[in-house]
């Protein structure tokens, strides 16, 4: 059986060569005492593995070691990846540790309880000769008196999944990263309560004068259908504003622009929301298109590299620390 540490067969390495060159390209690159590189990713069911160079019809999870290549070479480009859809199993996330190596670390949550939760953790990765952790680490709990009396655009209950916050340090940077996966749910609406909850969460915190308020982002799948419809409008209601450089780009390997399937999302407050600001200086965003560089000799369909992969796309931020 193969690990994480053999050296792979000629096509995966072929594949692999072409999505570093092309992360050459599309990734800026990290540089020290200079730029901060943010990313967040929606990995489909990151669980589990099937310990094969190419997982055959017959094996469960579809995920195998050449899927997991690719998800590491993207990770690596970034100091910190908030990733979502972390389940109970944990063997794909400890292969990928394995693989970083002890210049990586992580930080997660405990699986989520109940049917809404989906049996899901929150994680952080983070590149370790770059950032660490400064100290806080929560999880966004809704205070009992938001929930009394609530309307039906209002949390009456705590998230399904709930938001996980940790604070990191780069040279003399405290950054707090807020992660977030809003519960799909039946219908639209029903992700309104918790949009809105998310937002007026991050306009409390950000509402206050201790250091741990500036560079607050948020960060996640928010299962926002479009820009500018009704689920945008609750997340931004209370200040939050993503780079324009976002609007248009796919979430996920079945869309072909922004314009639908505008699930995820980096936020903060700007300059005129009335709060506490970056004091970083935003450099670009942008989102990375795996889907041309793995499994090209198989002919593969969306939905298979979905499952070896991921169905989301990876979207990022870079900011100046100097």
């Amino acid at each position: 059986m193969p690990t994480i540490h053999d050296t792979p067969p000629p096509a995966v390495r072929a594949d692999l060569q072409a999505l570093r060159g092309y992360l050459d390209r599309r990734i800026p690159p990290k540089m020290l005492d200079r730029n901060l590189l943010i990313a967040t990713w929606n990995i489909r069911s990151f669980s589990s593995l099937t310990r094969k160079w190419t997982a055959g019809p017959g094996d469960s999870p579809k995920r195998d070691l050449r899927g997991l290549l690719a998800i590491i070479e993207i990770i690596r480009r970034f100091d910190v990846i908030a990733i979502q859809e972390v389940r109970g199993n944990l063997r794909a996330l400890r292969d990928t540790m394995k693989a970083l190596g002890d210049d990586w670390g992580f930080l997660m949550t405990d699986v989520t309880a109940g049917e809404a939760g989906n049996g899901e953790r929150m994680a952080y990765l983070f590149d370790r000769r770059r950032v660490k952790p400064s100290g806080l680490a929560c999880e966004l709990v809704v205070p009992p008196e938001w929930l009394q009396g609530a309307s039906l655009q209002e949390l009456s209950r705590q998230f399904a999944r709930t938001p996980y916050a940790i604070s990191f340090l780069t040279l003399r940077t405290t950054f707090i990263l807020v992660t977030v996966h809003i519960n799909y749910g039946q219908d639209p609406a029903g992700r309104i309560p918790e949009l809105r909850g998310v937002a007026r969460w991050m306009r409390r915190w950000a509402n206050q004068s201790t250091a741990y308020s500036h560079n607050l982002i948020a960060l996640g799948d928010f299962n926002i259908d479009r820009h500018g419809d009704a689920l945008w409008q609750a997340f931004t209601s209370t200040g939050l504003s993503a780079p324009e450089a976002l609007n248009e780009v796919p979430r996920t390997i079945f869309g072909d622009s922004g314009t639908e399937q505008f699930y995820d999302q980096i936020a903060w407050f700007r300059t005129g929301s009335g709060v506490n600001k970056l004091n970083m200086e935003y450099l670009g965003a942008g989102y990375v298109d795996f889907l041309p560089y793995v499994y090209r000799d198989r002919g593969l369909s969306r939905q298979a590299v979905s499952y070896r992969v991921s169905d989301h796309y990876p979207l990022w931020a870079e900011f100046s620390v100097r």
